[in-house]
């Protein structure tokens, strides 16, 4: 019972700094600026965000910011109409290795979308490493497994931290093709309560489109958005300002 006790613990550990990175720092606030940032912070992020997720913040940004724009159409990077439910677990991760390729070969049709990112893609992706930073965690939960005699403590460190892929699957996919939806808009964007649960508050699409520039995702009551608690108790801490003047 004590090493899944310590299993939980490590899962969360990990799955709470990715989600903190990913959906309060490289969503609300790189990509959508609903969240501002102070230039040390901005500065931590380029550095250390592709070392924490294994994914480089601003093609994160870029392929967001190309979601919005051309949301579940044939341009849409990853929306389930195009490559199908389960289809966006393979197509969404093309799509990051195409883009990035195309901000690494200077293209401006790529790299006027996210001009106003003060760094470069990251070290890593840059000389073709990307794949070191999963390395790195990998030599943690090996440590951690180790430490405590337990394989389970070090894959529960692992698939926390290293959790984005599910993420990315379960809001480009499932919150683009079931739930309820508040608002009229010109896509599929659905509010899907699971997802919303799970991947904290970035599940609901559909109050996020028609409100790409809020930091609160939630809208209904019932609607919880755990992302923005992050976002609350980060900018108490002096980590970040949230914008709260956006009326979109």
């Amino acid at each position: 019972m004590t090493n899944w006790i310590w299993a939980l613990s490590f899962f969360l550990f990990g799955y709470i700094i990715n989600m903190f990175y990913i959906s309060v720092l490289y969503h609300r606030a790189l990509t959508h600026k609903a969240i501002i940032l102070g230039p040390k912070m901005m500065s931590w992020l380029g550095l250390t965000g592709g070392w924490f997720t294994g994914l480089d913040p601003k093609t994160w940004a870029c392929m967001h910011r190309l979601h919005h724009m051309y949301s579940d159409t044939e341009k849409d990077p990853h929306s389930p109409s195009t490559f199908g439910v389960f289809g966006v677990w393979v197509g969404q991760y093309k799509s990051y290795l195409q883009i990035q390729q195309r901000l690494l070969k200077n293209d401006p049709e790529y790299t006027s979308l996210v001009s106003d990112i003060p760094f470069d893609v990251g070290i890593t992706n840059r000389y073709n490493l990307s794949w070191l930073p999963y390395i790195v965690h990998g030599i943690l939960a090996f440590t951690l497994s180790h430490f405590f005699q337990s394989q389970l403590i070090g894959v529960a460190y692992f698939m926390g931290i290293m959790s984005h892929p599910v993420q990315g699957w379960m809001v480009n996919a499932l919150a683009h093709r079931f739930g309820h939806r508040n608002f009229e808009t010109n896509d599929q964007s659905t509010n899907n309560t699971f997802v919303g649960l799970f991947v904290f508050g970035e599940g609901y699409q559909n109050n996020h489109h028609h409100f790409p520039k809020r930091a609160k995702f939630s809208v209904k009551w019932y609607e919880v958005d755990v992302g923005y608690g992050m976002s609350l108790v980060a900018e108490a801490l002096g980590l970040l300002k949230i914008n709260r003047f956006t009326t979109n």
